[in-house]
């Protein structure tokens, strides 16, 4: 099921509880020399929508936010971004949206590590006032961690920035976006976390073209499968969540 495309009336039936409502949300950002600014929209929205079709009668799916917080890309320039205390507040209101019209299973699906502190800190806020609620946050490369690292060759086996995973993704969902002859081998970016301490650089101090690992690895048929492992694993995930009761 998909939000935008039903009426008041058709969302009016759909189920309250047993329905999982999904937001995935994204950014528009510089990805290095190679990849376009929409790469985690692009993705995102391609991996929402592919379990959107496997979970037709148990999900609820909305149009992929695509404003990120990306104040950490600024300096590279190409970058939209809203301030971190709008963001949080920005995914609060659209999720009270949503509760306060009785939906009680709401989950954030993300595609920016950016993201994930303002989303993980919104639903803070929320279950303050929706106790009886689940809400959840992932980011899909945590979903499926395995199942990426299994086809990963570089040295990094989860999703960078403009890396190995993301430009094997957009290799097989958007080629012609792919500016193959300025990939390069962007393995030397400075690490966010040392020694178990959280180091906070903007992405302008961690690397020197915008972009992280080995996307001189990429390549379509990567992508392609990465995809369809990813789809089945937060398909799979999300059906389970399905099966779970309410602690109230």
């Amino acid at each position: 099921m998909k939000y935008m495309e039903m009426t008041a009336v058709e969302l009016k039936n759909v189920s309250r509880d047993e329905t999982l409502v999904v937001l995935p949300i994204a950014a528009v950002e510089q990805h290095g020399p190679h990849m376009p600014t929409g790469t985690d929209t692009i993705i995102t929205t391609a991996v929402a929508e592919q379990v959107e079709q496997k979970l037709k009668e148990s999900v609820l799916l909305l149009p992929t936010l695509w404003l990120g917080a990306s104040q950490h890309h600024l300096r590279w320039g190409a970058t939209l971004t809203s301030h971190v205390e709008n963001y949080e507040t920005l995914l609060c209101e659209i999720c009270e949206s949503l509760l306060d019209d009785g939906f009680r299973r709401v989950l954030i699906l993300n595609g920016h590590g950016g993201n994930i502190g303002p989303m993980q800190i919104s639903l803070r806020r929320l279950q303050v006032n929706y106790q009886n609620c689940q809400l959840m946050a992932a980011s899909y490369w945590s979903i499926a961690e395995k199942e990426i690292a299994s086809l990963m060759e570089g040295q990094c086996k989860t999703v960078g920035h403009a890396c190995e995973a993301e430009t094997s993704l957009i290799m097989h969902l958007r080629p012609e976006l792919v500016h193959k002859a300025k990939i390069e081998n962007f393995d030397d970016y400075a690490l966010d976390v040392v020694d178990g301490v959280y180091l906070c650089n903007d992405m302008y101090q961690r690397t020197q073209k915008g972009a992280t690992g080995r996307p001189d690895l990429a390549s379509a048929e990567k992508g392609e499968k990465m995809l369809s492992l990813i789809v089945g694993q937060v398909s799979h995930v999300f059906s389970e969540l399905l099966k779970t009761t309410f602690f109230e």
